[in-house]
């Protein structure tokens, strides 16, 4: 018996955002039940394989999983209970945008088992969410985690950007400061990145995307990383801020290179040392599986200099760092053999702290971890 991750994903949205290069889609109405279908057929196949190993966390992401309606969300978490075995003690999350929740679909999911809602809330800034391309005003956001903490939901993460288009730190602390006044438990801060293929890439090479500078930037980290564990949030991975007992044991998985099974379209699976992912395609999904198909476009196994970079740099994310016995004891190798050159110059960096037993980043590895990780790649 194992005990396994499951992701969910919806690939929709009521609007792209003008920075998302997730795999998500507007404008696909209706595909919304097909979708649901396809999915739910897949969860039974997938839990019926899996009858002997226990899910203890359950992630719905997106994409927007809140634009569905009720029933659609009901038949999905009834799928979930019936086809897998749950843990009673399993976090559940699901990703929502202020805008596209209401107290009937908040009861759906607290009856479904959901028990951890996110909230995509980015700024408390109205013109920012507007240049950014959110659907939902600052009033919605506050609204949205009020009405979720009244119908009972205790565990709540609220999503923060910074480094945004016209942003100002002023703007930064007043988000920050809002969002822990609304007493959630969790909160994730994401500098932004511009990805290619997005809106604003394409501004960006046109000139006339105006990001704060580097100065600014910084500052902005600087006040994320020093206001909110004043405000009782503990940062324990480079991203994310939590008060005592309230880490969000899914992404662990992720870090900490557990098993977890991915449903739906462009979701992507980590089990037995292998990875699998989905096609992208939200009809090519839908018709594999009425085919009576499974969806799966990739499998491999990464090679092993791949896989133990990518150990090293999943585990680096977090606070508490890389174990070097649960390194030697996964791979039946030595972690200082396949890496002493890179850790000494890491060291030498002020990038790293190492002893014999872990490794961890130092506040300026946090910050600069990209090229902490980039190190332990293969050359």
């Amino acid at each position: 018996m194992m005990k396994i991750g499951l992701y969910i994903h919806i690939p929709f949205c009521q609007q792209k955002c003008l920075y998302c290069d997730f795999p998500s889609h507007a404008n696909l109405t209706h595909l919304y039940q097909p979708y649901v279908a396809a999915l739910c057929q897949e969860i039974s196949g997938i839990g019926g394989v899996l009858s002997g190993d226990i899910v203890d966390s359950i992630y719905i992401g997106g994409g927007t999983p809140t634009v569905l309606s009720a029933k659609s969300l009901g038949q999905i978490l009834q799928h979930v209970h019936t086809h897998f075995s749950v843990a009673k003690t399993a976090e559940f999350s699901i990703e929502a945008n202020p805008g596209t929740i209401d107290k009937e679909k908040l009861l759906v999911l607290q009856a479904g088992g959901v028990n951890r809602i996110s909230f995509g809330v980015q700024t408390f800034s109205d013109p920012l969410l507007s240049s950014i391309g959110r659907i939902h005003s600052a009033a919605q956001a506050i609204e949205s985690v009020k009405m979720a903490q009244q119908v009972g939901f205790s565990n709540i993460n609220v999503d923060l950007m910074y480094g945004l288009p016209g942003q100002t730190i002023q703007q930064l602390e007043d988000s920050i400061l809002k969002a822990a006044e609304l007493n959630v438990t969790h909160i994730s801060a994401y500098g932004l990145k511009v990805e290619d293929g997005t809106p604003f890439a394409t501004l960006q090479d046109e000139g006339t995307l105006m990001l704060p500078d580097e100065d600014e930037d910084d500052a902005m980290y600087e006040l994320t990383t020093q206001l909110l564990p004043q405000k009782g949030f503990r940062r324990y991975e480079i991203s994310n801020f939590a008060k005592n007992g309230y880490k969000c044991t899914h992404n662990l998985k992720y870090w900490q290179y557990q098993p977890y099974i991915g449903v739906g379209a462009a979701a992507h699976s980590f089990f037995k040392k292998e990875r699998l992912a989905n096609q992208s395609d939200v009809l090519s999904y839908i018709e594999t599986i009425a085919s009576g198909q499974l969806p799966i476009k990739v499998r491999e196994v990464p090679e092993i200099r791949i896989a133990m970079a990518e150990y090293v740099f999943l585990a680096l994310r977090t606070v508490t760092g890389l174990s070097v016995e649960n390194f030697n004891q996964y791979f039946s190798d030595d972690f200082f053999g396949q890496y002493s050159h890179v850790i000494k110059t890491l060291i030498e960096k002020k990038l790293i702290i190492a002893t014999e037993k872990e490794i961890y980043l130092t506040p300026i590895g946090m910050k600069y971890g990209n090229i902490v990780f980039g190190a332990f790649l293969p050359e």
